[in-house]
């Protein structure tokens, strides 16, 4: 649960981060991790320039995120999960499929499923020394 919910809390994070400043790429940014609503470029964008009038108005060429304390813990805890999705996700992209969509239906379940055989293993354990003694 407790990956669940920071996995949730980086989402909310991230989102909130896009709606900060303008951003006509296609690209969202979950922390570190750059995801394309538009992977195979089917419906291509053209950026309009910005402004000088308007606040927050940025030109991104890249973008460097650091991911915080907590969301590295989770992507080093749960590396299986990640690794995992990418798999999904990149597979998917290569059809068409939008990245951030199946990012973020893919990986909760993952994580769920990681965690939960991490702590199957640890109670597996646990049952066999205290059978031993």
């Amino acid at each position: 649960m407790i990956g669940l919910m920071l996995f949730g809390t980086e989402t909310y994070h991230s989102v909130r981060a896009k709606d900060t400043h303008v951003d006509s790429s296609g690209y969202f940014w979950w922390s570190s991790i750059r995801l394309d609503s538009d992977p195979l470029n089917r419906l291509p964008q053209v950026a309009a320039p910005c402004r000088l009038d308007v606040e927050n108005c940025w030109v991104l060429r890249g973008e460097w995120v650091d991911p915080g304390l907590l969301t590295r813990a989770l992507m080093l805890s749960a590396f299986p999960a990640f690794a995992i999705s990418v798999l999904i996700v990149s597979g998917l992209g290569h059809l068409g499929i939008n990245e951030i969509w199946s990012f973020l239906v893919s990986l909760p379940p993952l994580i769920f499923a990681w965690f939960y055989f991490v702590s199957w293993l640890v109670d597996r354990w646990i049952f066999q020394r205290r059978r031993q003694t």
